[in-house]
Order: C-alpha cells, then sequence, then structure tokens
C-alpha cells in the first residue's frame, strides 16, 4: 500500500476532524485499546436495545437489529468518530402508537421515511444550525440525558412474578442486586489505578460476572430480558400499501423521529467534540443517520440515532477513532449469531452500574454551583430545558430552549435603543439624534418613543452611525417616524443608512434625504416594495 493510501486510510479511520495535536497514534496498542472499548460498549448496548424494543412494543431482534446496522453505518461514515448509534429511548417512546395502532410493518416504512428526511437535511446542510443552541440549552439537555439514562435503569429492577406480570424486586434478589451495582461502581473507580489496558466498564462487567457465576447469587441476568439468538438480519420491503394514504399515517411519524434523532446526534456530536478536541461533521453525521436508518427500515429493524450514554462509555474507555464503533457493532452481530448464549450470563446489575457510572460522569455537576453565578435568563433555561427534557422529550426540550434564549436575547437587545441629541455642525438650526444600538422588530417601539417632533426644529438628521438596521420591522418604524415628522412640515435627514434602505424608505410626499457618506451594507434579508409597502422576499 502507497504511502499516500496509507494516509488516506488513517484519516479515515481516525476521522478527519482531529487537530493535529489531537490526532490519535494507531499503535499497536491503541488499537487494543479500540477494539476492547467496542467490547465495552456492545455489552452495554444490549440491555438497551431489548428495552427500547419492548418500550416500541416490538421484539427483542428488532432492537438489536437496529443498534447493529445504525451503529455501523454511522461508525463507518459519521462525522465524529467516537460516537456510538443504536437504538434509543427518545425514538421508542414515539413509536409506540403506531406499532399499537398500525403493527410493525408501518414502523420499518416510517424509520424508511425518516432515514429519506434525515439525508435530505444533510444534502442542504441543515446540520450547521445545531451552532445556533445555546451553552444553556446545552447544559440542560446533558443534564436532562443524565437523568433519563438514570430512571430508565430503574425498570431493571422489575422482576416477572408468578402471575407473568412486572413487580418491583424484594428481599434476597434486591440486596443482591444493589450489591452488585455497587461492586461494578467501585471496580470503574478503582481500576484506572491498577491497568488503562482495559476498559475499566470491562473490567467491571468480568468481575462482578465472575462473582455472580462463581458463588451462584441470585440475580437476574440479560437472559432474563429476552434470548438474545438469531440470524443476520433479512432483507425484506415493508409490506405496507404504497398509497397516499399510508403517506399520510407515517409521514408525521417520520418527521419528528427525524427530527428527534438529528438533535440528539447533533448535540451529542458537540459533546463529543469538547471532549476529544473534534470539529465539523455536521452535516456529514445528518447524511450518515439518514443512510443508516433508511437502510435498517429494509432489514427489519426499529431506527435509531446517537446515544450519550453509550458514546461516553466509549469515550472515557479510550475510543478516539472509527475502530471502536465498528467494533461494537459488529461484536453485537456477534453476540446474536455465535454467543447468545454466554451474554445472557451476564447479570444486568453489572451494566446498570455502568451506566449509573455514565449518569454521574455525564451530569454536569459544576452547572448546580453555577446557576446562582449566570444570569437568571441563563439559570432558567437550564432549569427548563433539564425538566422538559426528562417530562416530555428532547427535540421539544431543545426547542423550547432555543426558543427562550432567542427571546432573552431580543429583549436584553431591545433595551439597548438609545439616542442622544445634540445640535447640528454641518445644517444651521439643526438637532441630530444619534441612534445607538440594533434597530429591529423587538426595539422598533423603543425607537418611536425616543423623538420629540412637537418640539424639534425644522430640520431633523438621525444619525445611524452607531446603529444597525436588521430587518423590515425596523424600516418600518423609520418610515413611521419620517411620516410624522412630514406631517408636521418638518424636513428629516437620514445619515450613515445604506442605499439599499434608501430605497426601501417609500412614503408619499417629501423625500427622506441620505448622506454621501452612508455605508455599503445591506439590511439583514432581502425585500421589495411593492404599492409602497414593504414585503418579504424570501
Amino acid at each position: 500500500m502507497s504511502l499516500l493510501k496509507q494516509g488516506r486510510l488513517h484519516r479515515f479511520i481516525c476521522g478527519e476532524f482531529y487537530s493535529d495535536t489531537a490526532r490519535p497514534n494507531l499503535s499497536p496498542k491503541q488499537m487494543s485499546v479500540e477494539v476492547l472499548s467496542g467490547l465495552t460498549v456492545s455489552l452495554a448496548l444490549v440491555p438497551e436495545a431489548v428495552a427500547f424494543a419492548f418500550v416500541a412494543g416490538v421484539a427483542p431482534l428488532v432492537g438489536l437489529y437496529a443498534a447493529f446496522i445504525v451503529g455501523l453505518i454511522t461508525a463507518l461514515f459519521g462525522g465524529r468518530p467516537g460516537m456510538i448509534s443504536g437504538a434509543t429511548g427518545a425514538l421508542a417512546v414515539v413509536m409506540v402508537a403506531l406499532v399499537m395502532e398500525h403493527g410493525v410493518q408501518y414502523l420499518f416504512a416510517t424509520v424508511v421515511l425518516m432515514g429519506i428526511l434525515q439525508l435530505i437535511a444533510g444534502a442542504l446542510r441543515w446540520g450547521k444550525f445545531i451552532r445556533m443552541v445555546p451553552y444553556p440549552v446545552m447544559i440542560g439537555f446533558v443534564n436532562g440525558l443524565a437523568i433519563v439514562i438514570g430512571l430508565a435503569q430503574l425498570e431493571q429492577f422489575k422482576i416477572a412474578g408468578p402471575d407473568g406480570n412486572m413487580r418491583w424486586m424484594e428481599g434476597e434478589v434486591l440486596f443482591n442486586t444493589i450489591g452488585m451495582i455497587v461492586l461494578t461502581m467501585l471496580v470503574i473507580w478503582q481500576a484506572p489505578k491498577l491497568t488503562k489496558l482495559i476498559p475499566a466498564p470491562l473490567a467491571a462487567i468480568a468481575v462482578v460476572t465472575a462473582v455472580v457465576i462463581g458463588f451462584g447469587i441470585e440475580v437476574p441476568r440479560v437472559g432474563d430480558l429476552a434470548s438474545l439468538s438469531g440470524g443476520l438480519p433479512p432483507f425484506a420491503i415493508p409490506a405496507v400499501p404504497l398509497t397516499l394514504e399510508t403517506l399520510v399515517i407515517i409521514f408525521p411519524y417520520a418527521l419528528i423521529l427525524a427530527a428527534i434523532g438529528l438533535i440528539e446526534s447533533l448535540l451529542t456530536l458537540n459533546l463529543v467534540g469538547d471532549m476529544t478536541e473534534q470539529r465539523g461533521g455536521a452535516s456529514r453525521e445528518c447524511v450518515a443517520q439518514g443512510a443508516a436508518n433508511f437502510l435498517t427500515g429494509f432489514f427489519g429493524g426499529m431506527g435509531g440515532c446517537t446515544m450519550i450514554g453509550q458514546s461516553m462509555i466509549n469515550v472515557k474507555s479510550g475510543g478516539r477513532t472509527r475502530i471502536a464503533g465498528i467494533a461494537a457493532a459488529l461484536f453485537l452481530l456477534g453476540f446474536i449469531l455465535f454467543a447468545a448464549s454466554l451474554i445472557e450470563q451476564i447479570p444486568i446489575a453489572a451494566l446498570v452500574g455502568v451506566m449509573f457510572m455514565v449518569v454521574i460522569g455525564t451530569f454536569a455537576w459544576h452547572s448546580i454551583t453555577t446557576l446562582r453565578k449566570v444570569p437568571r435568563a441563563d439559570a432558567l433555561v437550564i432549569l427548563t430545558v433539564t425538566a422538559v427534557t426528562v417530562i416530555e422529550d428532547l427535540a421539544i426540550a431543545v426547542i423550547v430552549g432555543v426558543i427562550m434564549s432567542a427571546l432573552v436575547y431580543a429583549w436584553n437587545a431591545a433595551k439597548t435603543i438609545q439616542a442622544s441629541k445634540r445640535p447640528s455642525t454641518s445644517e444651521k438650526g439643526a438637532i441630530v439624534y444619534d441612534i445607538r444600538g440594533p434597530l429591529f422588530f423587538g426595539s422598533a417601539t423603543g425607537f418611536r418613543e425616543l423623538f420629540q417632533i412637537k418640539d424639534d426644529p425644522a430640520t431633523v438628521i438621525i444619525d445611524f452611525a452607531t446603529s444597525r438596521v436588521v430587518d423590515q420591522s425596523a424600516l418600518q418604524a423609520i418610515e413611521d417616524i419620517a411620516a410624522k415628522y412630514h406631517e408636521a412640515g418638518k424636513t428629516v435627514m437620514l445619515r450613515h443608512l445604506s442605499p439599499d434602505c434608501h430605497k426601501l424608505l417609500s412614503r408619499s410626499g417629501q423625500l427622506i434625504i441620505g448622506s454621501d457618506d452612508d455605508p455599503e451594507y445591506k439590511v439583514a434579508v432581502d425585500y421589495r416594495v411593492r404599492q409602497g409597502a414593504f414585503e418579504s422576499g424570501i
């Protein structure tokens, strides 16, 4: 293999988005770390995939196939090496009603359409808009998702009763389970002090499994959830009528699933990027997620997106390249095909302990102390996004957080519009209003209140040198003020206003006069004038 091809292969495996100083060295030691990290992740994927399949009302293999296919494709082509994708609870809760009302085949068709919508988002490069998510929303997302991951583990404290119904553990089984969870967390905490060759979560799973089997401790095991044994995922076109009625049924679900999947994936992409010093890849991640879900629907999977818990396990276990994600997917397929009976012996308590450590490591504990230091509005955004993530879902929480942050910004910016009044040095007898601050929809009302039309002289100059005209509401506010001065028989001169603004400021009667030193910048959006009224040209 030529050096050029070796270099391209190295960039592909490691990911193209590392800084030069952060790019991992693919030494044999790092390769072993990547593979072992992938094994650890695959073990943590099993109960999650099975549990979320039950939530969605489908067979466990539907969740496992999704974890394998989505995990493999996104590991190969995703926007951020180190991220892990699979079946997630955020998507599963949306699927419940669809499966109950129309059946699993409609779910597969929905997942295919979900993938198409995500591919469109990637092709249009909509992933870049994730940069519009403010930091307080990110903190709320991380905290909320950590709580959701923790609450999801509580379901593992239920076992089947004599009547077949699920009930909470009690007695010896409960105490044994709690003890094994604590032991798992202790091993994860102490293992890095002994060796860094084996990921701490993997060591903990091995130790606890050996203790449970060696001493015959009675605790639920993975096999108690469901049988993991199966074959290769079969290809099949979803058995649904290819009619408009079918599209009407599945499109709303596909749109919601696509939005939730992309938002969770892109926010996790930013979070992993901060930890691994990576950049970019948002639109590429959209394409990878779309391709993965599109194919998953044809192979009997329930679809998926990035999993923040498993991604954190991978990163903290040393996984930095695509190898870890690929290994996790292949190990998962190996479990299904060849090693189901062995994996079914793993105590669920060991995997719960791993996820509890993920919760502890994911939650932004510093945000608790900084709530009193940051502005109240930011603190409210953090708490609101956290609460909505837990109560509703991630997509709604992020949308609510972005809207709140935008309104806070608009309100604060609206209060900055000010004006100082001084005599003109170029126009005899005139006065000048020096406008400061952005003029937009939020500050338009305050702008109108700055002027004393009755008391001003015959010539008034409005200087925008330290202001910025942003939108249509700003143009309308300027025109309204000019019209009022015109009605009072006075002349208005606009200084440092761009030529395109002058063209758009139409009013009957006296011309609004500009100046020779007006700037050349354009209004934030394009507008056209029709019959004297402003209309958006978008």
